[in-house]
């Protein structure tokens, strides 16, 4: 089974501080590098150690598909240079006052969904920067979008209160199918504990074996590729 389970800087809450896509993942530089590296193995790609404005919520404060990767307007010179070194997509630096995109976007390499609230012209910035089409959108009535799901270019596994209307809008956006389901015994904000590309998924220590299954199932990597 290509699930794993893991814990980052002595949390369970392991997507608040990482992120991937199918050919990166970038882990907090202050994770040591045998733990990193085996984020590295398991999801299959080129490994970053960085931090994202000096913190090491990565997952929480950048967001990123293949094409193109979303940046808060703290990051520093030597992180864009760390990022820069082995991710050849688009890169902004997203000059508002919001920060967490990675809560604010969920995105794969076929669409994103973004918080409603985000102005047309920042949606516009996703939408180029990510090279997909980027709609507002809510889930489970939340706008913090990314946060409450996970999307890769197999599946998506979202929050258990996802209503129908808000199923449609992502299947047509992100066009992959949809699971419910939750991450570390119960907490429905699955962005939080679980991050995920088409080889694998990390999920945080604490998730289930029950929830591992739906994880597998949602995401697609219930086997290995063969």
């Amino acid at each position: 089974m290509a699930i794993y389970l893991s814990g980052l800087v002595g949390s369970a809450s392991i997507g608040v501080y990482s992120l991937t896509t199918d050919k990166m993942v970038i882990v907090p530089k202050l994770v040591p590098l045998r733990k990193a590296e085996r984020f590295e193995k398991w999801l299959k790609v080129k490994l970053i150690r960085t931090s994202i404005g000096k913190s090491v919520l990565v997952g929480a404060l950048a967001c990123a598909n293949s094409n193109g990767i979303l940046l808060p307007h703290f990051v520093t010179d030597e992180e864009i240079e760390a990022i820069k070194s082995v991710f050849e997509g688009n890169m902004t630096i997203m000059e508002t006052k919001k920060n967490a995109y990675g809560n604010m976007v969920l995105a794969n390499d076929h669409g994103a969904i973004v918080d409603p609230r985000l102005k047309s012209s920042e949606i516009k910035q996703v939408s180029e920067t990510l090279g997909v089409e980027a709609m507002p959108g809510e889930i489970a009535g939340l706008p913090y979008v990314g946060s409450l799901a996970v999307a890769t270019n197999k599946g998506v596994l979202a929050h258990p209160l996802l209503k129908n209307s808000e199923r449609k809008l992502l299947e047509d956006v992100l066009k992959v199918p949809v699971d419910l389901g939750t991450i570390n015994c119960g907490i429905p904000y699955v962005g939080t504990g679980l991050i995920g590309n088409r080889y694998a998924a990390v999920a945080g220590l604490l998730t289930t074996g029950p929830e591992m299954f739906i994880i597998g199932n949602a995401l697609d990597v219930v086997k290995e590729d063969e």
